[in-house]
């Protein structure tokens, strides 16, 4: 959105993550830092990663000096630690998009330092200055806010773990097959795997009896969700605002390893505003899935208020508000 509207963008990033490829894939211009995580790592790494702390910040200060950097956005993470610091230090503006309703670690150490902070959830605001923060959610593709309620047809539940999958959730799902066979109960089950567990599954599926389908990937989710009275998944800030966007009901999974323990935090927040039901990781089996999804399918009424709460978490717009304020801050440090 940057590009179309004339802006020159520039990434910094590592050579070992994600976007080494992405970036150059896209198009875009990267600089590189040397980098790596401090928290859920061994200690040798944790050693590693503040040794080369001061380089990395000195890198990204050039980097963002050469570029002549009049604004720099970031979505937290370790690899941005370093950049924001650079940022903070060069006087730059620094807005943060902050998902989840806990902060990251690298969020939280530059909460007060920041031009703004687009939030996902109310709960972050706490971290940042209170004139400097915005509810504006995550951007979410516009096809999420299109789709329109299931009308008919067999009750339908999507349960997905990610493009990776779960083995939580796959394994309470197969643990599942029997109960639902065993009590003819009316309903479509399509389950994502991720493709480390696709075969196994798939094959005992054919077998199961059961109406549905079992998928390694699914490109379409907009699509996927317009087909669902239910959806069942993890509660990561990506999957939490497409479920709000869409106003789909579900029953969310909180992965217990993920940092700051923020998908626990962005579940809660939903299941307390009633927009959403929660179970912990350790709770997941098939027995309880079994039950959980026979209690919503039989109250039509309570999958209704849920489609209506969780859609006050839907944001559209989250990108071009981001991009206005990016336009703003880099306009007032001229």
């Amino acid at each position: 959105m940057l590009r179309e509207r004339g802006h020159k963008l520039l990434f910094v990033g590592t050579r070992e993550g994600m976007e080494a490829r992405l970036v150059a894939d896209a198009g875009y211009e990267m600089e590189y830092i040397r980098i790596g995580g401090l928290k859920r790592v061994g200690l040798r790494q944790q050693i590693q990663t503040t040794l080369r702390l001061p380089a990395s910040v000195a890198g990204a200060a050039r980097a963002l000096g050469r570029s002549r950097a009049q604004a720099l956005f970031s979505m937290g993470g370790f690899v941005a630690g370093p950049v924001m610091l650079a940022a903070v230090l060069r006087k730059i503006p620094l807005i943060v998009m902050e998902p989840n309703a806990m902060p990251g670690f690298a969020n939280r150490r530059v909460g007060r330092s920041v031009y703004r902070a687009l939030l996902g959830f109310e709960s972050a605001a706490h971290w940042f200055p209170y004139n400097k923060s915005e509810v504006t959610g995550l951007p979410v593709r516009p096809e999420f806010f299109r789709v329109q309620p299931k009308q008919d047809g067999v009750f339908t539940v999507f349960i997905t773990g990610g493009s990776r999958g779960s083995r939580t959730l796959n394994r309470a799902v197969r643990e599942s097959w029997p109960l639902f066979r065993e009590s003819r109960t009316p309903i479509r089950i399509v389950l994502q795997t991720g493709t480390a567990e696709y075969d196994s599954l798939a094959k005992e599926f054919s077998s199961a009896a059961l109406e549905g389908e079992v998928v390694p990937f699914i490109r379409n989710m907009a699509a996927a969700f317009r087909n669902a009275d239910l959806v069942v998944g993890r509660s990561g800030a990506g999957a939490v605002n497409e479920i709000a966007a869409a106003g789909m009901p579900s029953i969310l999974v909180p992965f217990p390893f993920a940092a700051d323990d923020h998908q626990r935090k962005n579940a809660e927040t939903l299941a307390d505003a009633g927009a959403a039901r929660m179970l912990l990781d350790a709770e997941m089996n098939g027995e309880r899935l079994f039950r959980e999804i026979e209690k919503l399918r039989r109250a039509p009424e309570d999958l209704a208020g849920m489609r209506g709460r969780v859609r006050q978490f839907a944001h559209p717009g989250a990108a071009e508000r981001a991009a206005d304020v990016m336009e703003q801050a880099a306009a007032e440090s001229k």
